[in-house]
């Protein structure tokens, strides 16, 4: 076994392997794969000689030239950088490199691996975190133990399901008993999301909270249905004063 793979073509390997790889002596570079083609958006004869330094930020240049120096002798740690493509766009990678042979010359080989879908992950993660604040934070006491809640703008799955999450935790701390859901601001529907908001419903009147429906567009409810929502066994009505209205009356009985 051994001997058949010390037969197998080592540029034929790193050719056609997924991750970019560029192998650089001397500053220069020898040789990327298709991977890294398509990674920095050029062709081999476009980089062929080009130095390996070319591609970092000049406040990073420094420190990556001694870092090359060392890979000579031994593999560098694994860094993150942003690196230039050669159309001039940016893009924050991850970098290994350790040494080689080519030729019978020492030679660094490299390898590069996008990470800009993490830095994508983390905004889109925090920008979660601000919006289920802001949600949250419009839970808006109305009438002693009333409170509304208006869904609006867009709501993806991440955030129906963060919803259901907090708002259960919202009214118990604001001891309401009577929560308001208003769908009227809502603009962007998917089945995900509709399922996901109605089970807050159900969850709240497990823990003794009762909810009214409000401003159910019609294409919102043509969602439920497809969903087999039974919206006539929900307290749905046109409009938060409608709601209102009959929490009043209920309240004028209770306390009367």
């Amino acid at each position: 076994m051994s001997e058949a793979i010390s037969t197998i073509d080592y540029r034929e390997v790193i050719e056609y392997s997924l991750e970019p790889v560029i192998i650089h002596t001397d500053y220069q570079i020898l040789y990327i794969n298709r991977a890294a083609e398509s990674f920095f958006r050029t062709t081999k004869e476009g980089v062929i000689g080009l130095s390996p330094l070319d591609i970092f930020q000049d406040s990073s240049r420094e420190a990556i030239k001694e870092r090359i120096q060392s890979a000579y002798s031994k593999p560098a740690e694994v860094i993150e950088e942003l690196l230039y493509r050669m159309d001039g766009t940016t893009v924050e990678a991850e970098l290994y490199c350790h040494p080689v042979t080519v030729a019978g010359k020492q030679a660094i080989q490299s390898y590069i691996r996008d990470i800009g879908w993490k830095r994508e992950a983390n905004q889109r993660q925090d920008e979660l975190i601000r919006e289920i604040n802001e949600l949250s934070a419009t839970v808006v006491p109305l009438l002693d133990d009333i409170a509304i809640l208006p869904i609006t703008g867009k709501v993806d799955h991440d955030k129906a399901v963060a919803l259901l999450d907090l708002i259960p935790v919202k009214v118990r701390e604001q001891q309401i008993t009577h929560l308001i859901i208003d769908f009227s601001g809502m603009y962007s529907v998917d089945n995900l999301v509709i399922d996901t908001l109605f089970k807050v419903h159900y969850v709240l009147g497990l823990l003794g909270v009762g909810t009214f429906i409000t401003g159910l567009r019609p294409e919102l409810v043509l969602e439920a249905l497809n969903l087999d929502i039974d919206l006539s066994s929900l307290p749905v009505t046109g409009s938060v004063k409608e709601a209102l209205d009959i929490l009043e009356v209920k309240h004028e009985v209770h306390t009367s």
